[in-house]
């Protein structure tokens, strides 16, 4: 009997409790949610755009190879300090040297040949032409005055008409040898005419392959241009180069230029001479600064973005940003001061209206705003709210207008 009591009471005394727990569950369930609250307030704010960017250098000095050959000798060593007309490495030029001594050769066999052209032809025949045309014309002259002298004679029955047939005769040869001297002089003449043309082609074109052939074994010998740093230095002693290819990269990178990639929809903050630091995942904490200084003029696609390309100058006087790196790039668009800010978090957007819940009392209310500039993670508002308001961060409760709720603590 005694045991049937005391269980009887143990059951009544779970009952209680279990109806005491039920009954604190749904006075729980019917309270009002905790909405955390934030704070509107005065403060500086920076706007600035976060994008990548690529390092390269200003006026770089790349040089090629003019001529397909072997590296001959390399004399430098890449990311040196070179100074300008210091030899960076030769190449094997040997056979350069051999075509430039044979087109020198033929050069002077053109410009000698041009000469002998504008002069009639070769010095010889034209001696040789000369000469004999001066002896053909006297002797036409002496036959002519002795046939004067031989009809005078006829007349006067001094000479025979046998003679002066015989004189005739042998001025007529003569003539004749006179008149071929002549065509061919003339022909000489017109020959030497259409030699000029292609004389003085033949010098132009040999000049020309000189010049190159001269460029081309200067070429052999890689200087720095200016002082600066080696920073590419791709071949080695004994490497075979093709015509193209690059032996080295030389700069002044004490200034180089960051082309930063920004995405099309903060495109229209940029301006030139706009403050940016750049910083290098290869050596953390530190930063450079610099300037914008050429904002983009067309959109361009990068990969799956679409992205304007901003140049930048940026100031490398420790030369450690090195050409052809990414680097990260933070561009000040616009800096306020004493701007009315609320955090990102906080705002909600309903067809294109901005808009938050402000705590009126135990409820929250929808209030339209309209926003301004942007920083990561605050907006300016421009309207619609006092620092004397106190606004809900929904985090992921659903927030309606009027609904009840707890304020929590203010952030």
């Amino acid at each position: 009997m005694a045991e049937n009591k005391k269980r009887n009471t143990v059951i009544l005394i779970l009952l209680a409790g279990l109806v005491v727990l039920v009954i604190t569950v749904f006075a729980l369930r019917r309270q009002p949610p905790v909405v955390p609250v934030l704070s509107v307030t005065r403060e500086d704010l920076n706007v600035t755009i976060a994008s990548n960017g690529k390092v390269e250098p200003l006026s770089p000095a790349v040089a090629h190879a003019e001529f397909p050959t072997f590296v001959e000798k390399v004399v430098a060593t890449e990311g040196q300090t070179v100074h300008g007309g210091q030899v960076i490495l030769t190449l094997d030029a040997a056979e350069i040297r051999s075509q430039l001594a044979q087109g020198r050769a033929d050069l002077l066999a053109a410009q000698n040949d041009l000469r002998n052209a504008r002069a009639g032809g070769p010095p010889d025949q034209v001696a040789q032409l000369q000469g004999d045309l001066q002896a053909a014309q006297l002797q036409v002259a002496n036959l002519e005055r002795t046939e004067n002298s031989l009809e005078v004679l006829v007349a006067k029955h001094a000479a025979t008409q046998d003679e002066l047939a015989q004189n005739q005769a042998s001025l007529a040869k003569a003539r004749g040898n006179l008149q071929a001297l002549e065509a061919r002089k003339q022909d000489l003449t017109q020959r030497s005419s259409v030699n000029v043309e292609a004389a003085n082609l033949r010098v132009s074109q040999t000049k020309e392959q000189v010049q190159s052939l001269e460029e081309k074994l200067l070429s052999a010998t890689v200087t720095a241009p200016t002082d600066g740093t080696l920073y590419s230095l791709p071949v080695h002693r004994g490497d075979y180069v093709k015509v193209g290819d690059t032996l080295a990269e030389m700069a002044d990178l004490r200034h180089v230029r960051v082309r930063a990639f920004v995405d099309e929809p903060d495109l229209g903050l940029l301006e030139p001479n706009q403050n940016i630091e750049v910083t290098w995942d290869a050596k953390p904490g530190i930063t450079w600064k610099g300037r914008t200084e050429q904002v983009p003029k067309q959109v361009v696609a990068r990969g799956m973005r679409s992205v304007g390309e901003v140049l930048c100058s940026v100031d490398n006087g420790r030369l450690e940003l090195l050409p052809n790196i990414n680097v990260q790039v933070r561009i000040m668009v616009r800096e306020l001061h004493g701007a009315l800010v609320i955090p990102r978090a906080a705002v909600r957007e309903d067809n294109g209206q901005r808009y938050v819940f402000v705590f009126q009392g135990n409820t929250v209310r929808r209030r339209d705003i309209s926003v301004g500039v942007a920083s990561a993670s605050k907006y300016e508002v421009l309207s619609g709210l006092t620092t004397a308001d106190r606004i809900a961060e929904p985090a992921d409760l659903e927030l309606m207008d009027g609904m009840e709720v707890r304020p929590g603590e203010v952030n």
